[in-house]
């Protein structure tokens, strides 16, 4: 803001808006490009509404849990499977699905690395997007 001396009206003041211009306009532009951003895709598997929570594996064949438990065990849709077999089975599970989605749920006391060495697994086998499940999540499935 700039003051002057004037002569009869006493102090003149000129506001300087230019900043307020350029902030308006870098404003304008965030929120012009914002609505076009996107964001990562969840998906997330939603509980089911069978009446018994061990029957939801069933009626619902098109999701595909592998499950870590805290023993190192692994279990793809509540079957056992070793480590060895792993990718062979998942290449089976998949061979003729379209949607190549599937879910991790690790036991809490699992470290992540066994997690790492599943989903590492997974990849090598085609399989994208991976989800992970939460305990609250897994424990339906």
């Amino acid at each position: 803001m700039g003051f002057a001396v004037g002569g009869k009206r006493g102090v003149v003041s000129d506001p300087n808006i230019v900043p307020l211009i350029d902030v308006l306009l870098v404003l304008l532009v965030i929120f012009m490009l914002m609505p076009h951003s996107t964001g990562l895709q969840a998906q997330i598997p939603q509980e089911c509404g069978a009446p018994r929570p061990g029957n939801c594996g069933q009626d619902k064949p098109h999701v595909v849990v592998v499950q870590v438990l805290a023993n190192g065990a692994l279990r793809v849709n509540h079957e056992p499977v070793a480590w060895e077999n792993l990718d062979a089975r998942l290449r089976e599970i998949f061979k003729l699905r379209a949607d190549r989605t599937a879910f991790i749920w690790g036991d809490a006391s699992v470290e992540f690395a066994v997690v790492a060495r599943v989903i590492d697994a997974m990849n090598t086998a085609g399989i994208a997007p991976i989800g992970l499940l939460t305990q609250q999540l897994g424990n339906n499935f």
